[in-house]
């Protein structure tokens, strides 16, 4: 056993959720569930920021992408707090798209010069400390 599979040994210190529907006015839910999960670790403005932006911009990346124009559709996302780990669960039935392999942003050019789309996953990659994607039909 590694260090990392201690980690999930036992029962989470928290353990919640929210489902959404695929629309990004429900963005300030996602917000407050944030806030509400970090106040119960007692986590800093910082840290709490930060994952308010990973979150927000992988939850909306599902909201605008994995559902056809005007489909509904749901994303739900899930929290498992352990001693020293967060673990964050996004699932979604929309179209497949695993983020880990899209290519880094190269944020040493100018803006104007840098292919578009990819910023949003390259910060919530940069936040997180893994990102992982599976599929399950």
């Amino acid at each position: 056993m590694t260090e990392a599979d201690h980690v999930f040994v036992g029962n989470p210190k928290l353990n919640r959720d929210i489902s959404l529907h695929n629309e990004v006015k429900e963005v300030p839910l996602l917000a407050a569930f944030v806030d509400e999960i970090c106040e119960a670790l007692e986590l800093d403005t910082l840290m709490t920021m930060q994952i308010n932006l990973a979150l927000e911009e992988a939850v909306v990346n599902v909201m605008q992408y994995a559902y056809p124009a005007d489909t509904h559709g749901h994303v739900h996302i899930s929290v498992k707090a352990y001693e020293k780990f967060l673990y964050f669960i996004i699932v979604d039935d929309g179209m497949p798209f695993d983020p880990t392999t899209f290519g880094d942003v190269d944020i040493s050019q100018p803006a104007e010069e840098r292919n578009i789309g990819g910023l949003g996953i390259h910060l919530v990659k940069q936040i997180m400390d893994s990102v992982n994607y599976e599929r399950v039909d």
